[in-house]
């Protein structure tokens, strides 16, 4: 099966560096027209009727696949909703540089941490895995419009031989990967888009 990942455009807090997961902001100005120039440049995948669409349900991913494919029908999937960074959240580095409990979070196992009134990365890596077998077990060519540490997650999920950690693997926003998977959920193949 064929599945087709694709980061949402930039946000307001991307253009700020802020962390933003459970906040659910639009796309500005500019990552609507990054979007819309990346639909007319004719480098996207064809989605036929027979592809599944998902978004995680977010403004950002919502407004993301009708910029880049129109008015399509889909469904939405908490399950591929970004990490919930809780006290931490619409906050920058800057912001927080002298937090401790942001310190701890950053210096420490921040797979492990959980962020205070969030989530760690193996409660989000553990989520959206979920999710990806229940696409692999379906079986169906999908397009999943989701967010930059989902996508992330997926692909060392899938690639793990590749030796890329999550941050490696998070793609731009509006980027993405069209990925193959055999029907054991095995990654077989991938390629940036």
């Amino acid at each position: 099966m064929k599945l087709i990942l694709i980061r949402h455009g930039l946000t307001e807090a991307n253009e700020k560096h802020l962390y933003c997961g459970s906040t659910d902001l639009p796309l500005s100005e500019a990552g609507r027209l990054a979007l819309t120039e990346k639909r007319e440049s004719g480098t996207l995948p064809e989605i036929s009727g027979a592809v599944r669409v998902l978004t995680s349900g977010m403004i950002r991913c919502e407004e993301t696949l009708a910029c880049l494919f129109g008015d399509l029908p889909h469904e939405t999937d908490a399950d591929f909703r970004e990490m919930a960074f809780g006290a931490f959240e619409m906050r920058s580095y800057e912001e927080m540089k002298d937090d401790p409990d942001y310190q701890a979070w950053i210096t420490g196992d921040n797979e492990a941490n959980v962020t205070p009134g969030g989530e760690s990365g193996n409660l989000v890596k553990a989520r959206v895995l979920s999710g990806l077998a229940q696409i692999s077990r379906d079986g169906r060519d999908t397009l999943l419009v989701t967010h930059g540490g989902v996508i992330a997650h997926i692909m060392t999920a899938l690639f793990p031989e590749e030796g890329k950690n999550r941050y490696e693997w998070q793609p731009k926003p509006g980027g993405g990967y069209e990925v193959t998977i055999d029907p054991a959920g095995k990654g077989t193949g991938w390629r940036a888009i």
